[in-house]
């Protein structure tokens, strides 16, 4: 299994074992990371909101429209680093992406 290093909103840095093919915010809720998923993966809410660290950005893709709209109404919102972990399919390129669970809303 592949890696994905996360702080908590306690703000300890932890590394889990990710499951390849399944989202990054089914990664983390499944290791109780803070992560709600009220919507269960649908792009229909933002409580699966993390930040992307600066060096992975590029490699996680694009925000679509609809998660842009959700994502920018968050209270802390980061243009460049925020997004909607049920968004990013977590493959073997993504590797030791590191994230930061952002504040609850």
């Amino acid at each position: 299994m592949a890696v994905i290093h996360v702080t908590n909103r306690k703000g300890q840095a932890l590394a889990i074992q990710g499951k390849v093919g399944a989202t990054l915010m089914e990664n983390l809720r499944d290791n109780d990371l803070d992560i709600e998923a009220a919507c269960g993966g649908c792009c229909s809410c933002a409580t699966c909101h993390v930040f992307v660290d600066a060096a992975w950005v590029n490699k996680v893709g694009v925000r679509s429209d609809d998660e842009n709209e959700l994502v920018s109404q968050t209270e802390a919102y980061d243009p460049q680093r925020s997004r909607l972990s049920c968004q990013i399919k977590f493959t073997d390129a993504l590797d030791g992406i590191v994230l930061t669970v952002a504040p609850p809303e």
